[in-house]
């Protein structure tokens, strides 16, 4: 089967073609970063606005890319939820209106699935069963997957998500939007020893995370420095090292407590480099084997929503002319396939 992937849950347009014999054959990414800079964050009408502008067109163009017309697609998959709902309409509509006028069956994705099957996509796919730490902009949880549609989160972020804090704290910083990427990289130049910085929750029992607080501690360290350079970046480090860690002792946690012995990181967060060394070390220190999507399919992306959609047609799963966009909907009433 040939499924083509549609992915606007937020401020990127994805579209991909992934064929179920041999791989992913296409996939575009339209982001829409310089249109939201000037704010400082996403603005969701200018976001759905943009996907009706962009998402036609960049069909067209990855269909041509994979050397297909549009009446060899088999299949559309479309990220159903959750996310911003404008947007989720845009490319709801338009991947069901699509199914519809070519004939072939439709299916509403799960945002998260989407991430969370995204190192499927690698040469070296994770087996079944593992721990999936998923950790983005606006999600942050701990999930044992047993399988696909197989999901018991077993902890989750009460408040900000480790990306939205990532965000908010480089908008402290001063640094430009989208700051989170640009906060790793300010990190760099950071020196350790300067600030201690609270792991939250690591203090008591369980795997939610809450990283609200630790915003507030950066916003204060923040106000209180010289706005030096220097201490900027080495505030960056202790915000970054903090985040890490408390996901690090998460992450261990949720091992020992299902025994499990694989670990998946996908999500926007997961391309952060120090994130990804300080888990891989698990292999080396506890036999744990760790896994990442590939960079290109860390943030948000059409070939997630094609591959996760694609395991579900396969299943017979399949959506009606009166489907809806779903904004919130729990990653664990998804059903088994």
């Amino acid at each position: 089967m040939k499924i083509l992937g549609i992915e606007t849950s937020c401020d990127e347009t994805g579209v991909a073609i992934y064929d179920t014999d041999s791989g992913l054959l296409s996939h575009e990414l339209y982001s829409q970063v310089k249109l939201h800079a000037d704010y400082g964050g996403v603005v969701p009408e200018l976001a759905s606005r943009d996907h009706v502008r962009k998402i036609v067109p960049l069909i067209k163009r990855t269909i041509a890319s994979a050397g297909l017309s549009s009446n060899e697609i088999d299949g559309v998959a479309f990220t159903r939820g959750p996310g911003l709902v404008g947007a989720l309409l845009v490319g709801s509509s338009v991947g069901r209106s699509l199914a519809y006028a070519w004939g072939v069956p439709a299916v509403g994705v799960h945002h998260m699935e989407g991430h969370l099957l995204a190192p499927m996509l690698d040469d070296n796919p994770p087996p079944f069963p593992f721990i999936a730490l998923l950790v983005s902009g606006g999600h942050s949880m701990i999930v044992d997957v047993q399988g696909i549609g197989q999901y018991t989160v077993l902890g989750e972020s009460l408040d900000d998500a480790a990306g939205e804090a990532f965000d908010k704290t480089a908008k402290l910083l001063g640094l430009d939007y989208p700051g989170g990427p640009l906060l790793a990289k300010l990190a760099e130049k950071g020196q350790p020893g300067h600030y201690k910085f609270p792991r939250p929750m690591t203090d008591r029992p369980g795997l939610d995370m809450s990283f609200s607080g630790l915003k507030t501690f950066a916003a204060n360290t923040i106000r209180a420095c010289d706005g030096a350079d220097q201490t900027k970046a080495n505030i960056a480090y202790a915000f970054q090292d903090a985040v890490v860690d408390t996901l690090l002792i998460k992450c261990q946690r949720a091992l020992k407590q299902t025994n499990q012995k694989r670990l998946v990181i996908a999500g926007g967060v997961s391309a952060n480099k120090q994130l990804r060394a300080t888990l891989q070390d698990l292999n080396r220190r506890k036999g744990i084997d760790v896994y990442y999507p590939a960079f290109e399919y860390c943030t948000d992306n059409g070939a997630m929503i094609a591959y996760a959609g694609a395991q579900r047609l396969l299943a017979g799963e399949s959506e009606g002319l009166d489907t809806k966009a779903m904004p919130r909907w729990p990653l664990d009433s998804l059903q088994a396939i």
